[in-house]
């Protein structure tokens, strides 16, 4: 396999209209704002709001992406919560044209290893495209030991997004993990530099949805090989990351889109859309940063 999942891929979130409902023309414009900067999208994950939606949402959300996707590479993230249902999303992916589907491990209940082997299984067999895994304990309640990675990518695992925020485990990864072209990447703008000095192919970053001019210009200091310069864009990009954390990361997305310029919609309930004093100071300190 060629390493073609490299770069900067935003886990692009989804936008609602404020009853709710899909806002098809406004993803459209999230969507074009950010691909003139990355490497690929990621959608119907975390900030993607795929476990708040319905599986024919899901479906449409991803067309829409695939189809205003230029020549970034697109992963779907199919992870749901039984194995049928990923099944039934990584098929639909393949059929309206991503180039992988990922999926976070089955949440809520807690599984066995043979259990989350044979999941993983199903879904290597459905399709024909490279699949992911999303490695996310915080949110599935089942992480994914080295051992289990390794296992899986010698039966046709094509890489792993990992957002344990756990660098030690990252490095474990890479040194457990055996298959030629397997792609490591790091799902966390927060740890990019060491991740991927260490052999990650690309960073999955929330950072790139509001700023991916920062995370693209991020990359390529990392690709001139400079030390210094790519720790102070380190460091950069985490102050930028703490702003957005200032409220819940997902809803302050929507925000700092809008302080761009950007019709990104809103949140889908039960998230709301942030205080206007909350957005008066990220806004105001973004500016600072020469952001906005």
């Amino acid at each position: 396999m060629s390493k073609q999942f490299t770069g900067i891929i935003p886990p692009i979130i989804t936008c609602f209209r404020k009853d709710g409902a899909f806002d098809e023309a406004a993803q459209r414009e999230v969507v074009r704002f950010q691909a003139e900067h990355i490497d690929g999208f990621y959608p119907c994950g975390t900030y993607g709001s795929g476990p708040l939606m319905s599986l024919d949402e899901r479906k449409r959300v991803a067309e829409v992406v695939i189809e205003e996707k230029g020549p970034c590479k697109v992963i779907v993230h199919v992870g749901a919560i039984n194995t049928a249902q990923t099944v039934e999303l990584a098929k639909h992916s393949q059929s309206a044209g991503a180039d992988a589907v990922g999926a976070i491990p089955p949440y809520y209940y807690r599984y066995t290893h043979d259990q989350l082997l044979d999941h993983y299984r199903a879904l290597m067999e459905a399709v024909d495209i490279p699949v992911f895994l999303y490695n996310n304990p915080g949110l599935s309640g089942n992480p994914i030991p080295p051992d289990m990675l390794a296992q899986l990518a010698d039966e046709g695992l094509a890489g792993v997004k990992d957002s344990a925020f756990d660098l030690v485990n990252f490095y474990l990864y890479l040194l457990k993990v055996k298959k030629p072209g397997f792609h490591f990447i790091i799902g966390t703008e927060a740890i990019a530099a060491p991740a991927l000095d260490a052999g990650a192919s690309g960073v999955i970053s929330g950072l790139a949805n509001v700023f991916p001019e920062l995370m693209a210009s991020f990359y390529q200091t990392w690709k001139q090989g400079d030390p210094q310069k790519t720790g102070e864009a380190q460091k950069r990009v985490v102050k930028a990351r703490a702003i957005l954390k200032y409220g819940p990361t997902l809803t302050m997305t929507y925000a700092v889109l809008s302080m761009r310029g950007i019709n990104a919609g809103h949140p889908r309930r039960p998230y709301q859309d942030i205080p206007a004093s909350l957005y008066e100071r990220a806004e105001r300190e973004f500016r600072e940063m020469n952001l906005l």
